[in-house]
């Protein structure tokens, strides 16, 4: 009896310790399926069909650029450059097919070939260079970058139609961008675990030097292995900019560390020698699973940073307690375990529809009379945005209305998924706030599509119908700008030029502005016009540098006011007094400088106004009521005279 208790104890211990084995081997995907669990419970607008699918498509361009990471991470490199890589292979083939007349083929084939010269270059850097991996590939993230600008010039370049069927769906239910993932990952998963080159990068991961020694020729694989890279980072560039109907030179502009991110939390080590296209997969869901459930329960765009941030971390620690633990990560290909793992994965499969199936019990059944309206607004960063924000935050409540808002960085992509989500959660409208006019055209005919009016604050949509657009003329700004500086100049006198970040429409219309309402002034010499990106910090940079040059200059004109009161700060005591500056968009802190004298002039577009007649248009919409195609709200030079009347 004793004999039998022993054995009954140890085959329970036996069971735990199984228990711990399976969810330390396994980590990733026992985050995966709590999260999804999580989501569930906290939103019943996460377990559809259309959002699941949503979270596909959102973690295809990620998924796709980490296959391509997860070989560079295998073999102890690393790879900065994926995502400007990316750009630049997409803007590459809208420019030889779209403005060169390149048969669509040969041009996606240039692209192709674009990403896989681009990751030769960074294998020749480090295998014959001997440059670190991050100075080389950082290196590589600048000149792709810069050379997609320098193609397109700043701005979006329409794609070839043909491609652009990449971003659309089969059957009116099935995203191709899921089956471009799923394609990308069967072939990382087949070159890591059935290929010669596939062991290098275990071999050359796990001990560089034993590899040389044995006779693997490093340098040569080096070579070819930031060559797949390059070449998965064209394809994520392709589908990327099939989804925005548009190459952006700006695209993927971050997205080499949401790569990173998710082949280190699918449990590759950054040590090298260990990692799986499965898990690589796994990691990438778990982003995409994070950012579509924080979106539907209205979470931060900044809080969503923090949240990402410590999941990394806390897959890094896992990775820790997992090695301490004895348990080691498979690399792809190894034999023996291949049936235990398929069988891991049904299970998790079988526990995660079930505990799902009970979670979403909680939300039969639940409805809510008061209206939902979701706002995607191009960026937070920027007081003009946030003023729209309140203002349209501030008419919600008084109407009653569920405002979600949500701040798409600058992101083109990361706007489109913003909204694909708004319009799998059923809200009765949208306001969009578009990066780029271009890109979101897509995802608002898909909430056409779905009877969810759309309304367009401060710039419009193109190639897609909304309820109404309201907004202020940039291009009428701009000219407005130009003739104040003009006329304090008296028609004559030097002045440069603040632009505004390359490849966005703002940016775009107020230049056009500038220079249509400088034609009137011939005597006005603009000396130089250079980018800002709307940012402060980069407006006091550029001023400095440019008064260097042209230390004469009378008046200066900025794409808005933080640029404004960047350049007000290099010009110091010469700001309002032998050098004018004029701003656009009448932000707290420019009133505040037209006020003491050092900024002469800001065109101001009164953002709360757009934020409150935007929130009221779309509850009209709501309501299918009537609202007109277009509301102008009208801008205004404030100056010192008049600024003590302004209330934005």
């Amino acid at each position: 009896m004793a004999t039998d208790t022993l054995k009954n104890q140890n085959a329970g211990a036996g069971g735990v310790s199984g228990v711990r084995r399976l969810l330390l081997d396994n980590g990733a995907l026992t985050a995966l399926i709590v999260l999804v669990i999580a989501m569930s419970a906290l939103s019943g607008d996460f377990l559809t069909t259309d959002n699941l699918l949503n979270v596909g498509v959102q973690a295809a361009v990620t998924a796709i650029l980490a296959f391509g990471a997860t070989f560079v991470i295998v073999a102890a490199g690393i790879d900065l450059s994926v995502g400007s890589v990316a750009a630049l292979s997409a803007t590459v083939l809208a420019w030889s097919a779209t403005s060169h007349g390149v048969p669509v083929f040969l041009a996606v084939v240039l692209a192709v070939a674009t990403g896989i010269a681009a990751g030769l270059v960074n294998g020749f850097l480090i295998a014959y260079g001997k440059l670190p991996p991050f100075i080389a590939t950082l290196a590589m993230l600048s000149v792709g970058r810069g050379l997609a600008l320098v193609i397109s010039g700043g701005s979006p370049i329409a794609f070839p139609d043909s491609v652009s069927h990449l971003g659309d769906t089969l059957g009116g239910w099935l995203p191709v961008p899921v089956l471009v993932m799923v394609l990308m990952g069967l072939i990382a998963a087949f070159v890591l675990g059935r290929t010669y080159i596939g062991r290098s990068m275990y071999a050359i991961g796990g001990n560089e030097e034993a590899a040389r020694l044995s006779g693997l020729r490093v340098n040569k694989q080096k070579l070819a292995i930031y060559a797949l890279s390059g070449l998965f980072a064209a394809v994520a560039g392709i589908v990327l900019a099939a989804r925005l109907s548009s190459a952006q030179p700006q695209a993927a502009n971050g997205y080499e560390l949401d790569a990173i991110a998710a082949v280190v939390i699918g449990g590759a080590s950054l040590a090298g020698g260990t990692g799986k296209a499965s898990g690589t997969l796994i990691g990438a869901l778990i982003l995409a699973v994070l950012r579509n459930g924080l979106n539907l329960l209205n979470v931060s765009a900044f809080w969503q940073q923090v949240v990402i941030g410590v999941v990394i971390a806390l897959a890094v620690l896992l990775d820790t307690v997992r090695r301490k633990a004895g348990a080691t990560p498979l690399a792809a290909g190894t034999g023996g375990n291949k049936g235990r793992q398929a069988g891991t994965y049904a299970l998790a499969a079988v526990v995660t529809v079930a505990l799902v199936a009970a979670t979403s019990l909680l939300h039969t059944g639940s409805s809510s009379a008061t209206p939902k309206i979701g706002l995607s607004l191009s960026t937070l960063n920027n007081p003009f945005f946030v003023q729209i924000r309140a203002g349209a935050q501030a008419e919600a409540r008084k109407q009653g209305v569920d405002l979600t808002a949500t701040d798409a960085q600058n992101d083109a992509s990361q706007q489109a998924n913003q909204l694909q989500n708004f319009t799998s959660s059923g809200l009765g409208a949208i306001i969009v706030n578009p990066v780029d006019s271009d890109a979101a055209s897509n995802s608002v005919k898909a909430a056409g599509k779905a009877d969810i009016p759309v309304i367009a604050v401060d710039r419009g949509v193109n190639n897609a119908k909304t309820a109404t657009l309201v907004a202020s003329d940039n291009v009428a700004g701009g000219e407005l700008a130009a003739k104040t500086i003009a006329e304090k100049l008296g028609g004559q006198g030097k002045i440069v030029i603040l632009q505004g970040q390359a490849g966005t429409s703002a940016a775009r219309e107020r230049a056009q502005g500038f220079a249509d309402g400088l034609k009137a002034y011939p005597g006005i010499q603009v000396v130089a016009q250079q980018p800002a990106d709307f940012d402060r910090t980069k407006g006091l940079d550029v001023m400095s540098n440019l008064l260097q040059a042209h230390p004469d200059v009378q008046g200066v004109i900025a794409a808005n006011d933080e640029m404004a009161l960047g350049a007000i700060k290099a010009l110091g005591s010469k700001a309002g007094s032998s050098v004018s500056v004029v701003g656009f968009d009448g932000t707290p802190d420019g009133l505040t400088a037209v006020k003491n004298g050092t900024l002469y002039a800001s065109v101001a577009q009164q953002p709360s106004q757009l934020g409150k007649i935007a929130v009221d248009n779309a509850l009209k919409a709501v309501k299918d009521q009537k609202i007109p195609s277009a509301i102008k709200v009208p801008v205004k030079v404030v100056t010192k005279d008049n600024v003590a009347g302004f209330t934005g």
